[in-house]
């Protein structure tokens, strides 16, 4: 059972519409959905919501640590309520999907995410899951730190929208534990829109060819006067 779900980025109206709060956007919309509301807690270094469930307390945090210590914020709340790396889920910008794509796994490496980084280190563990928001990649290595920390095209920006409501529609069954139908759900790709009917233009009949001129007679010689 996931007891808590973690939202990844960086605190401050800076960093609000940037590609790497990915992770904060979709706790602020699982928030939504569960009635929660999240608050700072110092204790936590993040803003926190608790909400209480038939199988125990559900929190959700996103950590105001900026993303490199974001460790140091889950690891806090993770040792106090004595929850395992296995009942932690953590959403986060992914530069290997597409815009629209999401992707839901448990361990593995942190690939460089420096988010990730610090909480493999502080947890001690990568058994973490991870919900994985894509937002694409600049196709050069040395421009990534620029790309994660500006915000997306409005095209891309909609695309994003649309995976985070896509791993809200497996929400449900992540909290009831029923892990392999909320991946199901989750990774699903999204239905490719039908490419429009052709349109065919009505097809004209070929022009109408006139036939030659009517030959006129040779014109009518008059007798001599008489």
């Amino acid at each position: 059972m996931l007891r808590l779900l973690v939202g990844l980025g960086n605190p401050g109206p800076e960093y609000e519409s940037t590609r790497h709060n990915a992770g904060f956007w979709w706790v602020d919309a699982v928030a939504r959905k569960l009635g929660a509301t999240l608050q700072a807690d110092r204790s936590y270094h993040g803003l926190v919501a608790r909400v209480n469930r038939a199988g125990g307390p559900l929190w959700l945090l996103q950590p105001q640590t900026y993303m490199n210590l974001s460790g140091k914020s889950v690891a806090a709340l993770a040792r106090f309520f004595k929850i395992a790396p296995e009942e932690i889920l953590v959403a986060h910008d992914e530069l290997d999907l597409l815009p629209g794509q999401v992707k839901l796994k448990q361990g593995g490496s942190h690939a460089g995410h420096n988010g990730l980084k610090d909480i493999h280190a502080q947890l001690g563990s990568g058994d973490y899951w991870r919900l994985r928001i894509g937002i694409g990649h600049p196709g050069v290595k040395d421009q990534v730190i620029d790309y994660v920390l500006k915000k997306p095209s409005p095209e891309h920006r909609i695309e994003i929208e649309k995976s985070i409501e896509q791993a809200l529609s497996g929400l449900d069954l992540l909290l009831a534990g029923d892990i392999e139908r909320a991946t199901m759900k989750i990774n699903a790709r999204p239905p490719r829109p039908k490419p429009p009917a052709p349109t065919e233009a009505k097809a004209e009949g070929p022009a109408e060819v006139e036939g030659p001129a009517k030959a006129e007679g040779p014109a009518k010689v008059e007798g001599p006067a008489s």
